[in-house]
């Protein structure tokens, strides 16, 4: 808990929760947004451990926000170890790639990518997600722009 100190304010507090859209993930996840949690600041994360397949995003979309995506093998003490496939999609062509090692994923404004599916799991996966804006919003590809 933060202390209340001249600079306290900037210690926050990890909003730790149960997933509410993916029922496949079952480990707490940690959600932060720099909307409602960090004064505004132009960030959101999303952290979470997955141990299952499933499609975690199913259409294709932009943002008006830059982004990076993360993934890295679960095990904390080797997290090149990574035990699974990720389809990831870019594009109006929706130009398909593979990830079987850790990646970063960079998503700049307005580039139209997804879906997102987690193939295979044979060892859990970290994901993370780091929108570079304060209240995460998406605008369908199918939307004008």
């Amino acid at each position: 808990m933060a202390q209340q100190k001249k600079y306290g304010k900037y210690i926050v507090d990890a909003p730790i929760m149960q997933s509410v859209m993916f029922p496949q993930i079952t480990a707490p996840q940690i959600n932060v947004f720099g909307g409602e949690h960090l004064g505004g600041i132009q960030f959101t994360m999303n952290w979470s451990y997955l141990t299952e397949p499933f499609v975690m995003v199913d259409s294709s979309h932009s943002h008006e926000f830059d982004q990076v995506i993360c993934f890295i093998g679960g095990n904390p003490l080797n997290i090149r170890e990574f035990g699974g496939e990720v389809e990831f999609y870019f594009g109006e062509e929706k130009e398909k790639h593979i990830i079987t090692s850790p990646s970063y994923i960079c998503v700049p404004r307005g580039l139209i990518h997804g879906p997102l599916i987690v193939k295979s799991i044979k060892k859990p996966i970290v994901y993370m997600d780091f929108p570079l804006t304060a209240r995460y919003l998406k605008k369908n590809a199918s939307e004008k722009k």
